[in-house]
């Protein structure tokens, strides 16, 4: 193997990866399990995991399927405990799990002043809380063995909150805040060979907004969806595989001095300023 393939070579690595069901982690876990990483699909859906998990065996990759909720230590922990039972250890961590809810949203009909306590919560806790959970079982067994990396899935909202987006724009600002702390604190107290870093992804199409960009009835954009491409330089939404090449980077030894960095994936919707 070429010196610059071996470098971006996780074959024999094992990942734990949360939401791991979801349209953007499902692209990562594919790819993992095709780049020859063990894949432990944890989320709350077991069948949609096990559904994802059979796909990667399927292309001829190792993959387990494991019903987690990243709200319950004590279900995070038995999901950690099972990987390991199975696999050995957990290399790396992609955290993924997250979404947002209508109701933590200001609309015409829900002002601001009036969004539900329990729905911003909700979002807050499933975004940042949830994140900050699987860091600290997964994290530790990674500090129990000096190495390892963990990759948070932030998003371009973080930086650049959408209008009405409330709770989610706050729980990924937090996200993103939470990964450079991490970073530190793992290079402080433990070992400079874990790593802790984010990719905050622009604009993809998910099941969880596409009703929000694509008009059912008409297959066109949505007011919104308009928007948010006329202030995309790249002029249209990425496709999960588009984020594939960075994940790689930020997992691979290629990376091995970049800690703590958020890094954009989003065709250049951070960098314009709408003029």
């Amino acid at each position: 193997m070429a010196k610059v393939q071996q470098m971006y070579d996780l074959s024999g690595k094992i990942a734990a990866i949360t939401g791991g069901a979801g349209v953007l982690c499902g692209a990562m876990a594919r790819a993992l399990g095709e780049a020859y990483v063990k894949v432990a699909v944890l989320d709350i859906n077991l069948g949609a995991a096990e559904e994802l998990a059979e796909e990667v065996q399927t292309i001829g990759g190792e993959a387990i399927a494991l019903q987690m909720d990243v709200l319950d230590r004590g279900s995070i922990e038995d999901a950690a405990q099972r990987v390991i039972d199975t696999f050995g250890e957990v290399d790396i961590l992609i955290n993924g799990a997250g979404g947002n809810r209508r109701e933590a949203t200001a609309r015409p009909d829900m002002p601001f002043f009036d969004i539900p306590q329990d729905a911003i919560q909700w979002v807050f806790n499933l975004n940042f809380l949830g994140t900050l959970l699987c860091s600290q079982v997964f994290g530790k067994l990674m500090a129990e063995r000096g190495e390892g990396c963990i990759l948070n899935i932030s998003s371009i909202v973080a930086t650049r909150p959408l209008t009405n987006v409330v709770a989610y724009s706050a729980a990924k600002a937090a996200v993103s805040n939470f990964t450079q702390w991490l970073a530190v604190y793992m290079s402080q107290n433990y070992s400079p060979h874990i790593r802790v870093n984010a990719i905050e992804p622009g604009f993809f199409l998910t099941t969880q907004n596409r009703f929000l960009l694509i008009d059912d009835e008409t297959g066109e954009l949505t007011p919104r969806g308009q928007t948010i491409i006329a202030h995309t330089p790249m002029g249209r939404f990425g496709q999960p595989e588009e984020l594939l090449s960075t994940v790689f980077w930020l997992l691979s030894p290629r990376s091995s001095f970049v800690h703590g960095a958020v890094v954009p994936v989003d065709g250049g919707f951070s960098a314009f300023g709408g003029v």
